[in-house]
Formats: C-alpha cells, structure tokens, sequence
C-alpha cells in the first residue's frame, strides 16, 4: 500500500520497532529501516534487513556510486516518515536542522509526512528543551505518537516510555488513510478532555481522578486523520497534543462557554472531559480555617454541556455529538438511557471500576452505544481506543447525507 521509512535511534525501546515493522507489512505496507549508529547497539541490523528483505541502512557514507545521494532518492520515494523510537537527541537535532547522519538528512530531504514516537527518561521528557523542540516540530507537522508512562529502563517510573507496538501501527496506518480517504479530512472537529475544579476556596476543589489521556488521544487521532481539531482542556499535569486550537479552561462554566463557542460550525464534537455534576454555591474568597467541628457545602448542579449542545441541534444537523459515560454498575442501561436523554449520537460507556480501564489509566475498554446497536472495544492503549471510537464516527457520517465538509 504504502512504502515507510521507519527510523530506529538509540534507545532501549528499539527492540519494539520489530514488532512495528512487523505490524505495519501485516497492514500492507512496505518498510525500509533507517537505523542511527547508537541504535545499532540495541538491535542488530540483520534482525530487520531479514524481516523487511531491503537493506538496512547504518550510514551515509556506505561506498559505491552515488551512495552519498541514497537519501536523497529514498526522499522521494517514501510515503511516510516514521521515527520510533525517537530519542531526546534525534528530536533536537530535527527540530534545529541538523543533518549529520542519514536519518537526520532523510528528515530534511523528504516531502513526505512525518510522525514521531518519543521515548526517554521521564526528566528529559518533561524538561523545556525537549519541550520547546516537540512544539517547533508539531508546529511543522509533524505529528506523535504520545510516550506511555510504566517502568523505565532506568528504573524510574514515569511517562517515557514508547508506545506500544499496536499504538504506533495504527497511528501510521491513520495517518496515511487520514491523508486520503479519511471522511474527517478538513472536518472541524470539537475535544474536550480532562476534569473541571470547581473551587470551594483559594486553595481547596471539588474535582474527579481524570488525567485527559483519552481525551488528548481522540485529538490527537483525529488529527492525524487530517481534522481542523479544537481542544478544550481542563486542568491536567499532561502535556496536551498539538491541536490547531487549545483552550485551557478550569470550571464546569468555563467549559461550557470554551466548548459551546468552539461548536459553532462544528461537524463533530466529543465531549471525553469528566465535567463535575457538581459545584460549590459560594466560593469563599480566603482559606476556610480549619476547625474540629464537619464543615458543610452546599453544592449546585453544573451546566450540562452535552445535553445543551443536544438541545440545540435540528434533527440530523451537526455537529456530530459524542458522549461518554462513565459507570459502575448498569453500565449499558445506562448508557442507553443517556444516549437517548441527551439526544447524541454516540455514547462511549465504560466500567471506571474495572482494572485498566477509567480515570487516570493508560489503557481503557469501552463500549460504543449508537442507534444501531452496542460495539465493544477490548482492554487496549487509549490510543487504540481513540482509533475505534473515531472509525465508528467516520461510518456514522458516511451514513449522513452528503455534504461539504468545513475548511
């Protein structure tokens, strides 16, 4: 189908670049590796010169005619670009136009599309550089499959770690279906993702365990389909994925004015953020002292952003809604029940009480309750997750009558 470049740096996660290369023949692609000298210490060229049957490339500097310009005609010849892993140097050295190895000039001499998948120390990850250096790329284009968090090589656990095989082959394979054929192609699509805080002083909250992974995953997924993506996030210690728009927010309230201004000419909008039901009445404008007696709260409802945005709707006119409900019993029901309340189209439900899956887990499973019935999605990556709940947008909207999608 497409034939990929896939670059392998320098870092312990190289042994699963196999199993990517693996994954992305299994999709119908063709894959060349591009191996730096320091990830040659980890896996052995010979490993995917016999998976892939190409040779692998180690150097730029291999004797023999026009050797010296092979970066060059494999530029041109790829479809995609992908780098995983892509270690903290490879990304800075990208980022600042330095080309003194054959994946770095690649990096410069290609047109095709590029995506990264990052992984190191959980510092490194976090510290400005590398920071400053991923959003000089996205703001490029180049798109990225997020570090998971787990143990790391170094014996710390964090966020570092690469994604998991399947993550990244499907990210790719996205990737490249989203530059073609993908129904959300110049679509304007709406994300929230992560908690509101609703203050009850200067220093105290009500709030929930959301950490706005699968949030950031469906914008980032959504993206790489090739949407105009519009994210509303809501206070999360995660770095949020490059989106054409971000729009912090804190509250149920800010939320709802972020997200119901952002839907305006929308043709998809996914609420994944866990909004707070509840809040304060008053909010004290100092620290409530602390006493040996209970302290009482009056709580009010919030605004119900999706049942607004499903209120304003006329009849099959977008924007596309999408729901989640977050459960621990009855978890169908109601679903059900919510999908029809709320007059949305999709209600993503899953069980926050079930081990690996809800708030503040890397992975989840869910089940995606529309008018034609239920579809399950097994316990996988967020990531993957993201990838079925939007294939089931893009059949939704295929089913819809035609129309022009929003640029």
């Amino acid at each position: 189908m497409a034939l990929i470049a896939l670059g392998v740096t320098g870092s312990i996660g190289a042994y699963k670049s196999v199993e990517v290369c693996r994954g992305l023949q299994k999709r119908g692609h063709d894959v060349v590796a591009v191996m730096t000298r320091a990830a040659t210490r980890f896996v052995g060229p010979v490993t995917f010169e016999a998976i892939t049957r190409r040779r692998v490339i180690t150097s730029q500097w291999k004797p023999g005619a026009n050797a010296d310009i092979e970066h060059v005609a494999i530029a041109d010849g790829i479809d995609l670009l992908l780098i995983a892993p892509c270690t903290a140097n490879v990304i800075g050295k990208c980022a600042h136009g330095i080309a003194d190895d054959f994946l770095t000039s690649l990096y410069l001499a290609t047109k095709a599309p590029v995506m990264m998948a990052p992984a190191m120390n959980t510092n490194m990850l976090a510290h400005e550089a590398v920071q400053a250096n991923l959003r000089m790329l996205a703001a490029r284009g180049v798109r990225f499959v997020e570090a998971g968090e787990g143990y790391l090589a170094c014996g710390w656990i964090g966020r570092g770690r690469l994604a998991e095989p399947e993550e990244i082959v499907a990210a790719a394979d996205g990737m490249l279906r989203g530059r073609a054929d993908s129904v959300l192609r110049h679509r304007r699509v709406v994300v929230s993702a992560g908690p509101t805080y609703e203050d009850i002083d200067p220093v105290r909250y009500v709030g929930n365990r959301s950490s706005g992974r699968m949030g950031y995953a469906l914008a980032e997924a959504a993206r790489r389909r090739g949407a105009h993506v519009t994210l509303v996030a809501g206070p999360t210690s995660l770095e949020p994925p490059y989106a054409d728009a971000t729009l912090r927010v804190r509250s149920a309230k800010d939320m709802h004015a972020a997200v119901m201004s952002a839907a305006a000419g929308a043709d998809v909008v996914i609420m994944a953020a866990a909004v707070a039901d509840y809040a304060p009445v008053q909010v004290a404008n100092e620290k409530i002292a602390k006493t040996d007696g209970p302290l009482s709260l009056t709580l009010q409802r919030t605004p119900d952003i999706l049942a607004d945005l499903g209120r304003g709707r006329q009849g099959g006119e977008p924007p596309m809604l999408v729901g989640f409900a977050a459960e621990t019993s009855d978890l169908l029901t109601r679903a059900r029940e919510k999908r029809l309340r709320k007059n949305v189209d999709i209600i993503v439900a899953n069980d926050v009480s079930s081990p690996g899956s809800g708030f503040d887990a890397p992975t989840n499973a869910v089940v995606i309750v529309d008018a034609d019935g239920e579809h399950a999605v097994p316990l996988q990556s967020k990531g993957g997750v993201a990838e079925a709940i939007l294939d089931r947008v893009e059949t939704l909207l295929q089913k819809r009558a035609p129309s022009t999608a929003r640029v």
